[in-house]
């Protein structure tokens, strides 16, 4: 008994202690997202093309949109892939 308690106080601790993460666009000034920006936009995408979600990048839901549309544009217009081979 004494150990399942210490043992749910160790993953308490563990899970206070992790950081916010820092919306990436507001950190980095970046005012408009733009889908003519390849250099940008690859660092929200996974090695397999997917867009990476809100709780891996740290943007915020507005910027998670804008981000979102802007990967569509670039990958209709193919200046990004659907998929990685």
């Amino acid at each position: 008994m004494a150990n399942q308690k210490q043992a749910n106080a160790n993953n308490n601790a563990n899970f206070r202690k992790r950081r916010k993460k820092v919306d990436p666009f507001v950190g980095d000034k970046i005012n408009q997202i733009d889908y003519k920006d390849v250099a940008l936009l690859k660092k929200f995408i996974s090695e397999r093309g997917k867009i990476l979600p809100r709780r891996v990048t740290g943007t915020s839901a507005k910027a998670q949109r804008k981000l979102t549309n802007a990967i569509k544009r670039a990958r209709i217009i193919a200046l990004l892939p659907y998929t990685v081979e």
